[in-house]
């Protein structure tokens, strides 16, 4: 069985095959992010024209590199949302013309769920536990019960930890992206210099927001001279407070729901700050965690098509009319 996965859910053109071993045939992924550096984040509409001019000489490289014909193909997996919608549109459209003309099954995924199981990619990870998934647009906590079966226990209420991030660096005029700018000065820096709010810790839920830690920090940097001198440690307390509340948070959800597997995925898994501060609670804590390689943390095709392989076992098909979305339908809650 040869899966194809096909991820163009923001500024990243993935293309992925997959086989029946779920051994990676190939794992294509065009970047855009010179293409959005000088605007300090994505631009939406520039995202999906560059989407629909790469996706189809992609493709034909995903092919060559697993040495196959589209013909060969078995199963077209897709994500399907949530996402700049114009972005979601380009790889959606362009897989439902895929599957119609090669006469194979369609499956729309959610991106937010491929992240979470981005981890099967590179090894068995014993149902239940919980998934924090954290990117630039998305920092939502999942309970995945099993394959394609899962609740979302909480997730943010305004700016994601990965938007926060970039928001800082645009302020700071650092680059972009910001949370990379931001992980290697901050490495140099002293975690406590500046003893940043950790917002909603205290509350009886799993939800973050992360908008007036970006304020505080904001607010901070107009009273105080942030100079070469002391801006790495003010980067790095800036990101010990969302490491705290992100760590805090997904282990407070672990415990409450007597699981003892945590599985983090999304773009700032790749933070290194951020794995050892999970790392070292989870030793302390005896809660076992894991990070999906910065390779699977990033939006990739691999993830889509391994998250496809799931629903075509379970015999769960898409209709060639399926629809595109931005945003998850949220219900939070203990």
């Amino acid at each position: 069985m040869l899966i194809l996965g096909v991820d163009t859910s923001c500024d990243d053109t993935s293309l992925a095959v997959l086989d029946e071993e779920r051994k990676i045939r190939a794992n294509i992924v065009s970047s855009q992010v010179d293409l959005h550096a000088m605007f300090g984040g994505v631009v939406p509409e520039i995202a999906s024209r560059k989407h629909v001019e790469l996706i189809d000489s992609l493709y034909e490289s995903a092919l060559e590199e697993a040495g196959i014909t589209s013909g060969e193909l078995d199963l077209i997996s897709v994500t399907q949302g949530p996402g700049l919608i114009g972005s979601v549109l380009v790889g959606l459209c362009f897989a439902k013309g895929l599957a119609l003309a090669l006469h194979k099954p369609l499956i729309g995924i959610n991106h937010i769920e491929a992240h979470a199981m981005s981890i099967f990619l590179e090894r068995e990870v014993e149902f239940p536990f919980i998934a924090l998934v954290v990117s630039g647009g998305h920092t939502i906590i999942l309970f995945m019960e099993g394959p394609c079966t899962y609740r979302i226990l909480g997730t943010t209420r305004d700016d994601a930890a990965g938007e926060a991030f970039d928001k800082i660096a645009k302020y700071m005029e650092l680059g972009y992206p910001g949370g990379r700018v931001i992980e290697e000065s901050a490495k140099k820096g002293q975690k406590d210099y500046v003893l940043f709010p950790r917002p909603m810790m205290d509350d009886k839920n799993y939800d973050f927001s992360f908008s007036g830690l970006k304020t505080a920090f904001i607010n901070y940097a107009k009273k105080h001279d942030i100079n070469d001198a002391n801006i790495a440690d003010v980067l790095a307390s800036f990101q010990e407070a969302v490491c705290d509340v992100l760590a805090f948070k997904t282990f407070k959800a672990a415990k409450e729901h007597a699981v003892k597997r945590i599985v983090v995925g999304g773009g700032v898994a790749s933070n290194g700050r951020l794995r050892e501060v999970f790392a070292e609670r989870g030793k302390r804590e005896g809660i076992e965690t894991m990070f999906s390689s910065p390779q699977f943390c990033t939006d990739n095709g691999a993830m889509v098509a391994i998250l496809g392989y799931y629903y075509f076992r379970k015999g769960i098909i898409s209709p060639l009319n399926a629809k595109g979305y931005s945003r998850m339908a949220i219900k939070t809650g203990k």
